[in-house]
């Protein structure tokens, strides 16, 4: 699975022809959710608070980026590094 971005120890991958609906995973010291892209909301695992809050900030700022990087992951094609949260 591709890292597409990492910052303050979150880790932002995403699948090739994964399933709908279109999302990212979120790593975080043994923590993992899946996030919708769509309302970026969490629809499978968990991750504290504190750092929820930062992924979500993070995906509200790169949500085009990520709906190109879930189009290339479905055709099968390199996907882009996306700016980590600064």
């Amino acid at each position: 699975m591709p890292e597409i971005s990492r910052f303050f120890g979150i880790v932002i991958k995403m699948f090739f022809d994964d399933h709908n609906p279109p999302h990212f995973h979120a790593e975080y010291s043994g923590y993992l959710a899946l996030i919708d892209i769509r309302n970026l909301s969490s629809f499978s695992g968990h991750l504290p608070p504190r750092v929820m809050g930062l992924v979500i900030e993070w995906a509200t700022i790169h949500q085009e980026d990520l709906f190109a990087d879930w189009e290339r992951a479905r055709a099968q094609q390199e996907l882009q590094k996306i700016a980590p949260l600064e």
